[in-house]
């Protein structure tokens, strides 16, 4: 782990320059707004260890399939979010000679990620190899109202010297992605225009042979300066070169004086203005921007933040490294999806790096869509359900391609259109449990907010789809007699081509026990036709098929332990505790992968997995035995693990697991637990952290329509406090180590269950209770 970082509530704090650590400092101290971001690069020239990377959101490009052994039903390219043109570039010359801040010795430095504010701030003061003296400030943001535009403060002062400092401000094309397969660049040059202070880049993805869509992209900047605070009447020179444009401005500095540039930049897409429109727009845009100033828009993007901050804020007393876990998570899950556009999605990695394409996975569904239902407005979270049901049609022909028909659906393991763009055959063709993740969020969405029209309007028609890929994915075992599931991958992915995964065929079978619910409720609503005759439904057949593999469905389960098996062979394993290998650690960067695949040890909730999603199907004492017997065999190699553990550790009294589990998922990437985060952040298993506190800590849940708390406090904590929206209703849930308080600031009052008695709690009233 790495330790580097300064614990405060609100701040990511970079005390001193610690280069060995720039790019997790990089992927720490990313901005975002749900349109565009980019990672906490430097403004100069830096020729250390940096990852650049900037990403406009729902821009890609099919890159081409890279494997050694082509098998039939792999696809022919992987998506991938591309590095976008660098807008936030600002070369600086002294006297002639080329600022970089790797050659500098730092009398002192600091940069800061200012979530309350959203803003990235740095102030060091440098020396240069030729010993000239420099203090530097710095301020950035994504603006969250100007969804399109970022704004940079970048000031420099001479301390040492008088000379000519030369800012040029650049806009630059020449962009690669780290990840690319072919080490090939992806985007081509349209146009280019510069004019004073101004400057504007249009990039188009190059073409594809997949009928993938090219792209353009906009890039535009505007900038001007002052000196010690007052406008500076300047010169600036044009700069044009291949996918690069610039505005040279040199200044005459005297010891003391301070000079600042103020840039403006925008990124608009060809998703959301025509081709024709985007110079037009961008200038309209970039005119906006610079008559606003860069105070007016940070005064903007600060309240904007505020608002959010209002709702979403989870407060912890007692104990900084939790609180600036949880805040952290909060604030990148924020600037990274805000639910305005229904054809985007979360990320693996948001606006923080290229692992993983970013494209969708099931954490969406999983894990994600828990903390949009309760700190956002319905419509957020209806979006990222409507994402997949846009792409129902394409997840049929990922079925159709590997041999199912039928209207059978299979949603593809990673995507950006619906199309599965995944290659390695154990994940994109086992790992089929995240069609069950899919059908979860749609009942989950249901339970929480009541929405059942939903289910006319959109949720029957993917369950259908995904109920008919189970019925054929499955088959008839004689020696069993019972239906089985063979060659797949559960959550765990340290298991590949297992059968009969436990959580697999679980999650199958609760699948088609829910869309028959589904059904009969539509059909009591008299519109069942309109969907059957849309999908071509035989209700009588296929609901009997459905029945019969829900009744006749095998589940591997060991009768001495009472403990269900992760997948049939498991115990044919040697049975080792994580404890046993400690030197060992992480298995996946010392082990290889055979000896992995053949090991007990799991690298994510799995079983697990299952009894956190369908809790109510079990007994504490079941749920207890299963933890007890996987937890000591899971590594928690996936940022996904920790915050499920956190939760059933939660709800079975194991206090001091439970907290240990919550600071792991909260400071994964802020003290580097599985040394990556230099790729870039674990966004989608953030949500997690957000559930280990409410889930977990404050058990809440939804039964009946009633919403259910359980809240206890871990011993580390005096207080914590957390929101909750609920069905038109705001609660404020604090709880302290003598006592909890709900408090519903709304008109209307709403009946919840606290510690399994049924309470009224009026609007605009407190509701007091002793811990």
């Amino acid at each position: 782990m790495k330790n580097y970082i300064t614990r405060d509530a609100w701040k990511i704090v970079e005390d001193g320059f610690h280069k060995e650590f720039n790019e997790i400092t990089e992927s720490l101290m990313s901005l975002g707004n749900g349109r565009m971001g980019q990672r906490g690069n430097f403004e100069e020239r830096f020729s250390g260890k940096t990852l650049l990377g900037n990403y406009v959101a729902g821009v890609f490009f099919p890159d081409k399939t890279r494997v050694g052994w082509w098998k039939n039903g792999y696809p022919n390219y992987f998506a991938k979010v591309l590095n976008a043109c660098n807008w936030t570039g600002i070369e600086v010359e002294i006297d002639g000679e080329i600022l970089d801040l790797n050659t500098c010795t730092y009398e002192h430095f600091q940069r800061v990620l200012d979530m309350q504010r959203g803003v990235l701030e740095r102030e060091c003061t440098l020396t240069t190899p030729e010993g000239k003296q420099l203090k530097i400030r710095t301020r950035r943001f994504c603006h969250m109202v100007e969804d399109e535009s970022g704004a940079i403060s970048y000031s420099i002062t001479p301390l040492n010297f008088d000379g000519t400092i030369t800012l040029t401000p650049f806009l630059d094309g020449n962009i690669q992605n780290r990840d690319s397969n072919y080490n090939e660049t992806f985007w081509n040059e349209i146009k280019k225009e510069t004019s004073f202070a101004e400057g504007i880049l249009v990039m188009e993805t190059k073409p594809n042979p997949y009928g993938v869509e090219q792209y353009q992209v906009a890039t535009g900047m505007r900038f001007d300066l002052k000196k010690n605070g007052q406008i500076l009447d300047f010169q600036s020179l044009p700069v044009r070169d291949e996918k690069y444009v610039a505005g040279k401005v040199p200044v005459q500095l005297i010891q003391n004086e301070e000079l600042t540039l103020f840039k403006y930049a925008v990124n608009l897409s060809s998703m959301n203005h025509t081709s024709e429109n985007l110079i037009p727009d961008t200038k309209v845009y970039l005119n906006r921007l610079a008559e606003k100033g860069f105070e007016q828009l940070l005064e903007e993007h600060v309240a904007a933040w505020a608002a959010k901050w209002e709702q979403n804020d989870i407060q912890i007393k007692g104990d900084v490294a939790a609180q600036q876990g949880i805040r952290f998570t909060i604030f990148h899950l924020q600037q990274t999806y805000t639910g305005k556009d229904e054809r985007l999605n979360i990320g693996p990695k948001g606006f923080t790096g290229e692992k993983y394409g970013g494209g969708t996975y099931w954490d969406t569904e999983a894990y994600c869509i828990p903390f949009y239902l309760s700190t956002s407005e319905q419509q957020v979270a209806r979006n990222l359900l409507i994402y997949r049901y846009k792409q129902l049609g394409k997840a049929i022909e990922n079925a159709t391609k590997l041999g199912f028909d039928m209207g059978a659906a299979l949603f593809p393991m990673v995507t950006m259109t619906g199309e599965e763009c995944h290659n390695e055959w154990e994940i994109t063709f086992e790992e089929i449990h995240r069609n069950g993740a899919i059908a979860y969020a749609i009942y989950d969405y249901v339970r929480y907010t009541g929405d059942k029209d939903y289910l006319t309007e959109y949720g029957l028609e993917v369950l259908i789809g995904i109920s008919r890929f189970w019925k054929q994915r499955v088959n008839w075992s004689v020696q069993k007699n019972q239906y089985v599931m063979l060659g797949v991958t559960g959550p765990n992915e340290y298991e590949n081509n297992v059968n009969n995964n436990w959580y697999t065929n679980y999650i199958a079978a609760w699948t088609l026990r829910y869309t028959l619910e589904a059904l009969e409720y539509v059909r009591n609503q008299g519109k069942i036709e309109d969907i059957s005759s849309k999908v071509a439904f035989d209700f009588a057949s296929e609901t009997a098929q459905w029945q019969h593999i829900i009744d006749n469905l095998h589940f591997p389960y060991d009768s001495e332990r009472q403990v269900y098996l992760q997948q049939e062979g498991f115990l044919d394993k040697e049975l080792l505790t994580v404890d046993q290998i400690t030197s060992h650690r992480p298995i996946n960067q010392k082990w290889s992968w055979d000896r992995i695949l053949r090991s007990c040890f799991i690298k994510q909730a799995d079983v697990l997995q299952g009894l956190y999603f369908f809790e109510e199907d079990f007994s504490e004492e079941e749920i207890r035995r299963n933890f007890d017997f996987y937890e000591p065999m899971t590594v928690h190699e996936s940022s996904l693990s920790p915050c499920v553990h956190a939760i059933l550790a939660a709800g079975l009294g194991k206090k001091e697991k439970a907290y240990e589990m919550y600071l792991r998922t909260a400071r994964l990437d802020l003290d580097d637990y599985n040394n990556d985060t230099e790729d870039g952040l674990h966004i989608t298993s953030m949500a997690g952290t957000w559930m280990s506190v409410v889930k977990g800590f404050a058990g809440q849940r939804v039964q009946d329509g009633l919403l259910i708390l359980n809240p206890y406090i871990p011993e580390e904590w005096e207080s914590y406090s957390f929101r909750l929206g609920f069905r038109g209703v705001t609660l404020t849930v604090a709880v302290s180590q003598d006592s909890v308080l709900i408090t519903n600031p709304s008109a209307a009052g709403i009946e919840i269950v606290v510690h399994g008695q049924k309470e009224l709690v009026a609007g605009q009233k407190a509701f007091p209770l002793k811990a």
